[in-house]
């Protein structure tokens, strides 16, 4: 029994993985926000820095900030208010490393008990055309400061995706889990034109069209509510977002035309020839159109899809059994579908009969 059904236990296991350790793992700490996000040279600015999943009153903490890899300069005095603000005291050197005008600075704060946090541009500094005599500081690479590194289990923090990076289990998986699913489904429509239209895979392809459109539009709809988060639109006629409504309608447009006759091998037949076209426009409408214009969506118009610290090892470690687990729940569901079309056909054939 268990080497018949291995793949089901399978899908229960690594789904219950990706519940578990997807939904209760912490995110690593980071910074949300700071003020004043605007300095000037030859000054002393004192940030406000609140954190996220930090632990500032255990350890010591050091912070510096960051023009490029060669100049940075280091905190002068860090007050801690509690385990989630700072107050950092930077005094900026009187010039500006480039010729620009202005430079954005990345806040690093390291805390030796908990590691370290980056802020990405958290604040402009603008170059001051009064000159500090009595001030020495200089642009440098802040050598004396160190990063610790955070041994715990935790996935990384992004300023804009925070919590709902978690989103990456279920949004993504969905889409991949069609893919797959749409393609089974087309195998099983050419394996009913080329072999005597045997109408079990006729059944098969028309379970798998069914749960390859559920798995889309959950998909397109978690991906709205994650848009909503990050974009600030659930809709926002991103050409991402446009090409996969488009597909959603073309395999709509299935069942329709399976509805418009009442002959089953006529319905058959042209639902398979049907079917095998739909998958062939994925191809365009998911993979090549969206990267040939700008798009928010990542991995198309430029727009790097998560990598790095987005998709770090740690979301490897739940991202890709998600894929599978979705994709086997996927085909479980088809299979229960395809034996209550089976039942049906057998029904029909023995009222006819």
């Amino acid at each position: 029994m268990i080497k018949r059904y291995w793949w089901k236990i399978l899908a229960v296991l690594l789904l219950l993985y990706v519940f578990v350790v997807g939904l209760l793992s912490p995110l690593s700490q980071g910074i949300t926000s700071t003020l004043p996000t605007v300095a000037n040279t030859g000054k002393s600015v004192t940030l406000k820095v609140e954190g996220y999943n930090t632990f500032f009153t255990q350890g010591e903490n050091t912070s510096w900030l960051k023009l490029d890899i060669e100049n940075a300069v280091c905190s002068k005095e860090i007050k801690v208010i509690n385990d989630n603000n700072l107050e950092i005291t930077f005094q900026l050197p009187n010039t500006l490393p480039t010729e620009d005008k202005n430079a954005p600075a990345t806040l690093v704060v390291n805390n030796t008990a908990n590691g370290y946090a980056i802020y990405p541009d958290a604040i402009s500094v603008r170059l001051n055309d009064e000159i500090d005599s009595t001030n020495t500081e200089k642009w440098d690479e802040c050598t004396n400061h160190v990063l610790t590194e955070n041994t715990e289990f935790d996935f990384p923090f992004r300023n804009v995706l925070m919590e709902t990076i978690r989103n990456l289990y279920f949004h993504v998986p969905f889409w991949f889990g069609m893919i797959f699913i749409f393609l089974a489904a087309a195998i099983n429509s050419i394996f009913y034109l080329s072999r005597n239209f045997d109408m079990k895979y006729d059944i098969r392809a028309k379970a798998l069209v069914q749960v390859g459109l559920l798995f889309g539009i959950i998909g397109i709809v978690t991906g709205g509510i994650w848009a909503q988060y990050t974009w600030g639109k659930f809709w926002s006629f991103d050409i991402k977002q446009n090409m996969s409504a488009i597909a959603l309608l073309i395999y709509m447009a299935y069942f329709v035309l399976r509805s418009s006759f009442d002959d089953e091998q006529q319905q058959a037949r042209l639902a398979a020839i049907y079917n095998i076209f739909a998958f062939v426009s994925l191809i365009p409408l998911l993979f090549i159109i969206p990267r040939m214009y700008d798009s928010l969506h990542p991995g198309n118009g430029g727009n790097p899809a998560f990598g790095g610290e987005d998709l770090d090892n740690t979301m490897r470690m739940v991202f890709y059994p998600a894929v599978i687990g979705w994709t086997l729940l996927g085909f479980w569901i088809a299979t229960l579908l395809a034996r209550i079309g089976k039942i049906k056909l057998w029904w029909i054939e023995q009222l006819d009969s």
